[in-house]
Parts: C-alpha cells; structure tokens; sequence
C-alpha cells in the first residue's frame, strides 16, 4: 500500500509542477489525454500488486463430501396400525349336555376337522338304546307275521298298518337316541389347533358354555383402519409392507378387500389383508404395522431431509462447483415434494449430475472453498 500511495504522490507533485500559468485548450487536451494514460498504467500496476498480495495468501479449504444426484425411484407410505386375526378361530361347545367322561386331546394339539375331543356321560341314553332295540326286534317280527297274514288274505288291513307303522316308529326313535349319542361326542368343526381347553373332566358340559377353542393360524387376516382422506389413493390390489415388530419380520401383501363404511367416530375404513402363516409365526392380536403406498414417481430427485435447510427465501441446499479457482459451495434454492423414510422429492432447482454436499454442509456457506474426491 506504501508503494501505491507513492505513485500517486508521484503523478499528482508532477502534473501540478508541470502545470504552466497560461496555456491553450488544445495544450490543455494533450494534458488531459497524458493524464489518462498515466491512470491507466497506474491502474494496471495496482491491480497487478494487488493479485501479487492475493497470491501470496493461503486460501482455506473445507473437506466435504458430495453425492451426485441422479433419477431414481421414489415411493412414499402411510402408516396405519394393523390387527391380526385367525382364519379360522372357534369355541367348542358340544350339542348335548352332559357329564364329561374323557378328554380325548391336550391343548397344543393338531386336529382334523370331525376330530373327537371329549365325551359326554351317555349311560341314561344307552339304556333307552337298548330298549328301543328291544321294542324294534318285537315290532319287526310282529309286523313280518301280519305281513304274511295280510298276504294270504287273513285278518284285516287294520291289523297290517298298526305293525308297520309301530315297526317304523321304533326306527325312527333309535335314529333319534343314535344322533343323541353322536352328540354326546365333542367334535372339532374346523382343522387346526386346539389352543385352549377351559373345562375338566367330571364337569357338566353344555351347549351354552365353550368346551375348548380351536385355531386355524395356516392363514391370517389382517385388519386395519385407515383414514378416509386416503379413500380415493388405495385399492384392491395395490401392493403394501406389513411390518411385525416383535417378530423383526417384514412381509410384502396386497390389499383384498376395503370397507365400504366409514366409521363415525373416527373418520376412518377398513381394509383387509389375507396372509399365508405356514410357520404359524404370526399369531392372532399380534402388533402389526401396515405401510400402504399412496404416491410413487419413477424418475425423481430425491435427497435425505437433512440436506435442505430454509431462509427467509426458501428452501435450500449446497452443491458442489467447480470454478476457475477450484471448488466451491454454492447455495441453491430448490422446491420440494414428498417426503418419505428421512428422504424428501425435489421438484425444482437441481438435475441430473449435480453434486449434493452431503457431509460437511453445516460448515459452508456460498463461495466456500471446499475439497471433495
């Protein structure tokens, strides 16, 4: 700077020396023009120092890291809590009453459906069994011999009708204390597993009171309410993520069936969804978490959230650019869209190929000299 203000010292002690008491307008024109000359060589030797001073300075640098932004996929997911049920899950209880004599099966157990699982006291019926058969073999014979009668034309038709009909009679009535019997017999309607048995022998069972539950979890369903200002993005079919917690377990489904009411209390429907279990892993009320997707864009741009950040202008982000002088941040301002999984859809302000500071950001700021590889 010393060197700098001694030339202008120079010029201006010269020019006023120099400087005669009467001169021309032409003479002052020529001096004009001399003037503006030395000006200029003294423009070029200040700026000429000044990028020497510039150069001699160490510039500082900032190490960051960058990621080159590129279409892709993006998806974004409600989330709804889900619940699940069995297929097939059903309270025994037996037709008749009775007193329990054997319990045929343990909880844990595997059934068919039409498996036995208990017995009922059936001494009383056994009893009119046997007098029914007893009744029915006199009936039979009686009415073999009025048969025979009646065919050979002796006694009357009277005679022949009562023998049938008391024959026929005493059929129907040892059907009826057989199907008795039968439902004297605790029988599984479904196949599956017998999960819990709530009475013990010697109690008195009865149709009013569940002998035991049986569960069929080879298939699930899964229920879940969802808001209904997703009524007009969801479907049948459409593709979703069902996510078990406790099982640290994530299975792909599709949507089977969605309500056609909408719940007062809560503004929400119902969808289902049937999963095969043939591990038999996920269990009836089990935690389960529904992703359902209700936006998808194929060629996006997508960054983490934590990268755009926002002023009294907008949202923003810093890129990478290269210049003359190396590398530096430049503030961009962009426009965004949905945002899914810590991930956000930029809309406008970048393209393909740019260069996204991805670690380090929070160090910048626009103009920033910055290293990357």
């Amino acid at each position: 700077m010393k060197k700098i203000f001694y030339l202008l010292t120079v010029v201006v002690l010269t020019s006023c020396a120099g400087t005669p008491a009467t001169e021309s307008t032409k003479e002052k024109e020529a001096r004009l023009v001399q003037y503006k000359q030395d000006l200029h060589e003294l423009n070029q030797k200040i700026a000429a120092l000044e990028k020497e001073l510039q150069e001699g300075k160490d510039i500082e640098y900032v190490n960051v890291k960058v990621s080159e932004i590129q279409p892709q996929l993006f998806e974004h997911f409600i989330e709804v809590t889900g619940n699940v049920e069995a297929d097939q899950e059903v309270n025994v209880s037996p037709e008749g009453s009775g007193k329990i004599i054997d319990i045929l099966v343990k909880e844990g157990q595997h059934v068919k459906k039409g498996t036995a699982l208990a017995t009922l006291n059936t001494e009383i019926l056994d009893q009119s069994i046997e007098e029914a058969k007893i009744s029915l073999d006199l009936a039979k014979t009686t009415f073999e011999r009025q048969k025979n009668l009646w065919e050979q034309k002796i006694g009357s038709e009277l005679q022949y009708l009562q023998a049938k009909s008391n024959k026929e009679s005493l059929e129907r009535r040892l059907e009826s204390l057989q199907a008795q019997k039968d439902m004297a017999i605790v029988k599984s309607p479904v196949s599956g597993v017998v999960d819990v048995i709530y009475q013990k022998k010697g109690e008195i069972a009865s149709p009013q009171i569940p002998f035991a539950k049986v569960v069929n979890i080879d298939k699930v369903k899964i229920y879940a309410e969802v808001s209904e200002s997703y009524l007009t993005k969801i479907k049948n079919g459409d593709q979703v993520v069902i996510d078990f917690p406790a099982l640290n377990k994530q299975v792909n489904a599709t949507i089977d069936m969605i309500g056609n009411y909408i719940n007062p209390d809560n503004r929400t429907f119902r969808i289902r969804i049937n999963l095969d279990n043939r591990s038999n892993m996920i269990k009836p009320n089990l935690l389960s978490v529904v992703k359902i997707r209700d936006y998808v864009a194929k060629d996006a741009f997508v960054v983490p959230s934590l990268l755009v950040k926002q002023d009294f202008k907008g949202e923003y982000t810093f890129l990478a650019e290269n210049t003359g002088d190396g590398s530096q941040a430049k503030k961009v301002y962009v426009k965004t869209g949905a945002s899914n999984n810590n991930l956000v859809q930029v809309t406008e302000g970048l393209k393909a190929g740019d260069l996204v500071i991805s670690e380090g950001f929070s160090q910048v700021v626009n103009g920033t000299h910055i290293k990357y590889q």
